[in-house]
C-alpha cells in the first residue's frame, strides 16, 4: 500500500506552482487562471463518470486520479487549502446525510 497522500500531492503541485509556465504544467494552468484550471476540472470529472458508467476500472482509476490532481490546482489558483477541505468533511460526517437532511428547515 502505498504512503502517498493528497497532502503529498498538495505539496507537489505548491512546488510546481513556483515554476515557469513553459517548465511546468501545473504552472501553466495556473498562469492560465482560475477558469482555466476549473475547466480542466470539470472535463477530468466528465470523464471519470464515463468511466464508472463504462464500468472500465482502470480508465475509473486514471480519471480519478486527474480528478484530484486538478481539483488541487483549482484549490490552489482560489487560495484554499486541502485542510480546509478536510476539516469541511470531518464537519459533515459528524452526522449520517439523512439526519443532516432531515434536520434542515423546510420551506
Amino acid at each position: 500500500m502505498s504512503r502517498f497522500t493528497l497532502a503529498d500531492l498538495e505539496r507537489i503541485v505548491a512546488e510546481r506552482a513556483a515554476a515557469p509556465p513553459d517548465a511546468s504544467y501545473t504552472a501553466k494552468l495556473l498562469a492560465a487562471g482560475p477558469s482555466r484550471a476549473a475547466k480542466k476540472l470539470g472535463e477530468e470529472a466528465v470523464e471519470a463518470a464515463i468511466a464508472a458508467v463504462e464500468g472500465d476500472r482502470a480508465a475509473l482509476v486514471a480519471e480519478a486520479a486527474d480528478v484530484l490532481y486538478h481539483l488541487l490546482v483549482v484549490l490552489r489558483a482560489r487560495d484554499v487549502a486541502l485542510a480546509d477541505v478536510i476539516a469541511e468533511l470531518e464537519r459533515r460526517t459528524a452526522q449520517s446525510g439523512l439526519a443532516e437532511k432531515a434536520a434542515r428547515p423546510r420551506g
